[in-house]
């Protein structure tokens, strides 16, 4: 995948208007993802990403290691993202990155992240970013968001067909 095709399914995912909010979004999160993993976890899991991608979490980063907890990322994430972002769409914003980032990772890299940041609701509560991959990711869960599955056409009805047929749809005209 390039950094296009990255941006693109991003910015489908997110209904974002333009490339520049998605760009903003992606920065965001994956420079704040890089400045809290120490340097080698950033750098492989960087490793499978565009180039231009990779570099967010890598040669954007001043300091990597850095200690902070989920709370101080989504606040650090919404500050970078600007345009009046806040912390939910920041959260949010951050779920369905992370969820393009690990269906293009290999596994092993990404659960080093998950390794990286304590999951505990008692510690640093970052099982929160990982809500929609948990969900079996944005597919899913957006299927699930709309009750799954294709959604019927209003302007089209189910009636019943002869006994023991599947139900017969036509366009009322």
């Amino acid at each position: 995948m390039n950094f296009d095709e990255f941006t693109g399914e991003v910015q489908h995912r997110l209904e974002f208007p333009d490339t520049g909010r998605t760009v903003r979004a992606i920065r965001a999160t994956l420079m704040t993802l890089g400045q809290r993993i120490p340097e080698g976890a950033a750098e492989d899991l960087a490793a499978s990403l565009p180039m231009e991608v990779k570099w967010y979490m890598t040669g954007a980063v001043q300091e990597h290691g850095q200690r902070f907890d989920w709370q101080e990322f989504i606040e650090r994430v919404s500050e970078i993202e600007g345009d009046r972002t806040d912390p939910p769409e920041a959260a949010y914003h951050a779920r369905i990155i992370v969820d393009l980032v690990e269906s293009l990772v290999p596994p092993s890299d990404f659960q080093q992240l998950r390794d990286q940041l304590p999951e505990s609701q008692d510690d640093e509560n970052w099982r929160k970013l990982f809500e929609v991959v948990d969900a079996g990711g944005w597919g899913d869960a957006q299927e699930a968001q709309t009750g799954g599955g294709p959604q019927p056409d209003p302007e089209t009805r189910a009636e019943p067909g002869p006994a023991g047929d599947e139900p017969r749809t036509d366009v009322d005209e």
